[in-house]
Order: structure tokens, then sequence, then C-alpha cells
């Protein structure tokens, strides 16, 4: 079996520099007479000893990696399985690294806040994809030149439709100590919101300059973070928001259904900071006293596992975000109640979803039309607490619903825009009486029918006393399998 080398040729690709030097692999930049773009090659570090877990981790990435897709992940170019030399070849990412940014932390919040919430999306994105990274650190993203986070690097990865080959070969937790989440110390590899621990570790790391837990060595050290809670990212920094703390403290909560259940949900939060719902988390600045972390290693230290998750498909339909468009001109009272009632049929459905309700304020292509209502109140506010009111009987937790108000032109595209920037997972929405007008112009229900990529539920008015079963637009990827 060839060893890597400068000079080597192995199926087409010519290596050239070593890029890195990993504990368990190498990278090297290649390239090949059929593709102009950069390439690297990445090769496991093969020695005379024990190689078991490089040898499994190396594989579990190569059946992974064919399986995804998008700009969050390196594409995919070739493989080279062991018989010559194992390898996985990818784009080259040409963006900055992570690390500089860490090795210069803490950051201030605002520039924290922009690159957490680029993580999140890529996470959320992978989980789509029925991949647990399960080795989430600051190593292990990259940033394309246009922003957009890469996440790498996944041996320790667990997919939903392959067998968990680290599971069935090892018996020890694996991943970076640091930022491992206390279900992964218990040998459990199934759950997505290991992923959010994770996250949570690392803005820690990026808003105070520290790990949350240290720099453990050991597993005995790990396993302390099932009852030992960190030093409050306040108590390091008082200039750090208090919403900004309570997002992080909730990610590295150590029981998982006290976390954020999806990615979405933490980017949610970090890209609405007004609307985060405070608990007593937020105001703390000092870690649990003696007595407190005591009460808790007594229960905690007889825990052997978290309850079973389901799939990551179905965790994160478990925790969808539901987006409602509500049109609140007076003619549309009446649609506005039956979209109400349609909104608490959903969430009979899913329980867990967190509601955002949304309304457009249209303005002229040069600014807007008006910024006072009839009343003279302030048009934007007025929007938000006519919102509350529709919203009001929902019930909901302030944590689970949002109220914003958008602007612009197009009232069809703004909607758009909003689900795309937030990961909406499914849009809920009215649509106007048929006119001559909306005929001929077209109606922003059928423009987000069209173009979101999500489903869209359109709800319409019961037409002689026969109520009106929302009418159901697949989403993007339903629309291409069609």
């Amino acid at each position: 079996m060839h060893r890597p080398r400068p000079g080597l040729e192995i199926d087409g690709f010519t290596l050239g520099e070593c890029l890195h030097k990993g504990g368990f692999a190498t990278i090297w930049d290649v390239n090949h007479p059929d593709h102009t773009h950069p390439l690297i090659m990445k090769v496991p570090t093969l020695l005379d000893g024990y190689d078991a877990p490089t040898i499994v981790g190396f594989e579990v990435e190569q059946m992974i990696m064919p399986r995804l897709s998008g700009p969050h992940v390196p594409r995919l170019i070739a493989i080279g399985d062991f018989s010559e030399m194992p390898y996985i070849v990818t784009e080259r990412i040409s963006g900055p690294s992570l690390l500089t940014l860490f090795s210069t932390a803490p950051r201030p919040v605002s520039e924290a806040v922009e690159i957490a919430a680029r993580m999140a999306e890529a996470v959320h994105e992978l989980h789509k994809q029925h991949v647990i990274h399960l080795d989430l650190k600051p190593a292990n993203f990259l940033q394309r030149e246009n922003g957009k986070m890469v996440c790498i690097d996944f041996g320790l990865s667990r997919h939903d439709h392959l067998p968990d080959l680290l599971d069935e070969e090892f018996t020890i937790p694996m991943g970076t100590f640091p930022y491992i989440a206390p279900e992964q110390f218990l040998r459990q590899r199934g759950d997505l919101r290991s992923d959010i621990f994770a996250l949570g570790a690392i803005l820690y790391e990026l808003l105070t300059g520290k790990l949350p837990f240290g720099q453990p060595e050991k597993l005995t050290a790990v396993r302390k973070r099932l009852w030992r809670d960190p030093v409050p990212p306040r108590g390091l920094d008082r200039t750090i928001p208090e919403w900004m703390q309570e997002i992080v403290l909730r990610a590295l909560e150590v029981d998982p259904k006290d976390r954020y259940q999806s990615a979405a949900q933490m980017m949610f939060d970090l890209q609405h900071p007004r609307q985060v719902r405070l608990t007593a988390r937020a105001q703390r600045t000092a870690r649990d006293g003696a007595m407190v972390v005591f009460r808790r290693w007594r229960v905690m230290r007889k825990v052997r596992g978290f309850a079973s998750p389901p799939s990551t498909g179905a965790q994160i339909s478990k925790a969808p975000v539901l987006m409602v468009a509500v049109d609140l001109a007076p003619d549309m009272e009446a649609l506005g109640q039956h979209l109400l009632l349609s909104t608490k049929q959903m969430l009979v459905i899913q329980p867990d979803a967190r509601v955002a309700c949304v309304n457009v304020i249209k303005t002229a292509r040069m600014g807007i039309d008006q910024t006072t209502d009839d009343n003279g109140e302030h048009l934007h506010v007025s929007r938000l607490l006519a919102l509350r009111d529709w919203a009001a009987s929902l019930q909901l937790p302030e944590d689970r619903l949002t109220f914003t108000v958008l602007e612009g032109p197009d009232p069809g595209q703004a909607i758009i825009d909003y689900v795309q920037k937030n990961h909406v997972d499914h849009v809920m929405m009215g649509a106007r009486s048929h006119s001559a007008t909306r005929r001929y112009l077209g109606s922003v229900s059928s423009h987000v029918v069209a173009e979101a990529p999500c489903s869209v539920s359109v709800i319409r008015l019961p037409q002689h006393g026969v109520v009106a079963e929302p009418e159901i637009a697949p989403s993007e990827d339903q629309r291409q399998e069609g």
C-alpha cells in the first residue's frame, strides 16, 4: 500500500505539498488534469500499531460524504480504497480559517452572534441530511469566500440510514473533550442535540476566550459535566447581554430535552435577540454552590443515559419553525380567524413547533407609502401589537412565539426571503377572495407557493357554509421529486 508523499501519482491525482498533519490524517494539495479548481486529498495516518479507530473512522467518512450535498459541506471528487491507498479528494475551501478568530477571542458580541448563526445554519443543513456530526469544534468549520460555513471531518459522525460502525466496534466515548456533550460520554450517539451542546461550547469560547469546561485530558474529567455547571459568561464579562447568556446556557444544558431542539431554533434566537425569552439562566453570574452541585451529583452519578431520541429526521420534524403570514386588513378579519383556527390545528400535530407570526407592510419602490395608521400610531408598532392580539389565544410560551413586521414592495418576496433566512419548515397564510385584479396580477399566496423552499398551507374562507380545509402545497424537495 502506498504512503502519501509529494509527487506521488494515484488514480490521476498528483500530490503536492502537505498542508496539515493531524493525529489521524494528513491533508495534501493535489491536482488532476480533469479538474481545474483547487483540490485537497485527505489520507488517514496508518502506523504499525493499533490503527483500528483511524481505519473505522475513515471508513465512516467514506460512507457518509457521498450522501452529502449543498454549500455547507465540501464537494466530493473521489474516494480511494485501502487496496492502494485510502483517500478522500474534495474541493479546497478557499475562505479564511476560523482558528485565527478563536485565537483572538473574546470577540465582540455582534461578531460572535453572526458567526454562531452561520454555524448553526450549516449544522441544521447537515441534520436535514440525516447526519449528526458529533465532533463539532472550531477546527471543523471552514468558511467559503461568500461567508457560508462548511462542516468538515465526518470520521466520528452518525448517519441515520447507515450502520454506526463506531458504536458497534468501540466501547469508549469518542469526540473532542472540551466540546463533547454529556450523553456522548454515556455512549449515546444518536441525538442531534449533542451538536447543539457543542455549538454552545463554541459560542462560549468565542464570547469569553475560555472553554466552558476547560481542557480535560481524561474521560473522568468529562464525566463531571453531568453535574458541574460552567461559569456563566456574564460571570467573566458583564458586558455580555443577558439574552446572549440565555442562548449559550440553554445550549449547554445537561439533559438534551432542556436544550434547543434543533439548530434552526438556536439560529432563530441568534437572529432575533430582542425576542429571546429570559429565564433565571440569563441573570446568573456565578456557578452553582457546593450543596446544589452535591445534590445534582447524587442523582447524575447513577444516570446511564437520557431518553432515547427519535431519528434525526424525526427530531427535526418534531421541532419545526412554523411561519404564519397574517393579513391584518380590516376586511380580512374573517380569514384571519380561519387562519388562527388552522394554526391551532397544526399545533396539535406539531406541539413543539416554534411559531413566527409575520405581517408585511407593502412599501413603494422608492420608500414607504405611509408611516402611520388611521389613528396616527406608528404603523410598524401598531402592526406588532395587532399580531400579538391575533396570536393571544394560541397560549404559547414566549420562547416559542415571535412577532415580525416585514417591509417591502413585494409582499410575496418579503415572505420568501424571511423563510429562507430563518429556515422555516412550513408556511401558513390566507388567500384573498378571487378578483379580476388578483387573476391578472397574480397573488401573494401563489408566489409563495411557487418559490418558497418549504411546504405551504393556503387557507381560504369557507364557501356556502362548508368549512374550508387548508390547501397544502409541497415543499421544494417534494416538487423536485414529483
